[in-house]
């Protein structure tokens, strides 16, 4: 029995080596096209937070509307890259640029994203979810061959 248990254990391990990147990948497209196309069509949960934090940073004179399209459009957009096999570097560094500034709310807004000390308020915890995000990121980017460049 202990020698089926032990066969069965490697069987899933193995499987799970075969889908973890392919998992990851399609993980972080659903996130990031998902929450991007709902700040397209205006529905999404995090625009007053978006706007708070344009709000309060932004020193371009952008209007928000087109601030925020074209950031639910990058989101979009790094979830489809990390669809096409070998443009992950690229997606990694355009999910390190997004995640640098949507960890500024927690910094930024604690009146927004904290109810008390280390206890998150609903966009808070929205935001610390991305730790899950940057642990898929770092499965796929474990898995990249190292740069070979020829002088």
């Amino acid at each position: 029995m202990t020698r089926l248990i032990e066969k069965f254990d490697r069987l899933i391990i193995n499987d799970l080596k075969k889908w973890e990147v392919p998992v990851a990948r399609t993980a972080i497209f659903i996130v990031y096209f998902w929450f991007g196309l709902l700040k397209v069509i205006g529905v999404s949960p995090a625009g007053p937070l978006v706007q708070e934090l344009f709000r309060q940073t932004m020193p371009l004179p952008i209007p928000f509307p087109t601030f925020y399209t074209c950031f639910a459009l990058f989101e979009m957009a790094i979830g489809i890259i990390f669809l096409i096999r070998g443009w992950e570097r690229l997606a990694i560094v355009l999910l390190s640029v997004h995640l640098a500034t949507t960890v500024l709310p927690l910094i930024l807004l604690p009146h927004i994203t904290w109810q008390g000390l280390f206890v998150p308020t609903l966009e808070g915890q929205y935001i610390i979810k991305n730790i899950l995000i940057v642990a898929a990121a770092v499965v796929i980017g474990s898995k990249l061959v190292p740069l070979r460049i020829e002088k």
